[in-house]
């Protein structure tokens, strides 16, 4: 396989875009209310999603476009509905790589997309639907450092 087709180069744009919109809300969430779990945690994991995804972009020699997202996502009245959002957006992350995986054969990019993936639904979602739902170990205060690793 030789160079990317249209096709993978916009999955590698649709896929970095929604992890720059993912990071740019959890980042707003955090502005908005403070360092609260466990938006703290996903959203340094959001970041290794992005960086994963600008290694694919400088391997195949693409030009990475800026995060359009600042100052563009919304913002909630509570943390209750960021987190029902954040929910609703990991539940919809799903759909959104299970159409990306299916427009590539690459093994490297299969690989990323099938890691984000199920980070998004193995670790973020769950997260996401505790808080949503008061549980243990859902919202709260801290970024809990010794706990970001697992987020990814």
């Amino acid at each position: 396989m030789d160079g990317l087709s249209e096709a993978e180069i916009r999955v590698l744009h649709e896929a970095l875009d929604d992890e720059y919109k993912a990071w740019t809300t959890y980042d707003q969430v955090i502005a908005d209310f403070g360092e609260v779990r466990p938006f703290s945690n996903i959203r340094e994991a959001e970041a290794r999603h992005i960086q994963a995804l600008l290694g694919l972009f400088a391997r195949y020699g693409l030009a990475v476009p800026d995060n359009p997202w600042p100052g563009k996502v919304e913002r909630y009245a509570s943390l209750q509905a960021a987190c029902e959002a954040g929910a609703a957006a990991e539940i919809a992350n799903a759909e959104l790589y299970d159409r990306l995986l299916g427009a590539t054969r690459r093994p490297d990019i299969l690989a990323v997309l099938r890691n984000l993936q199920a980070a998004s639904q193995q670790r973020h979602l769950l997260a996401f639907q505790r808080c949503a739902h008061g549980g243990a170990g859902g919202c709260g205060r801290g970024g809990g450092r010794g706990r970001g690793r697992q987020h990814s």
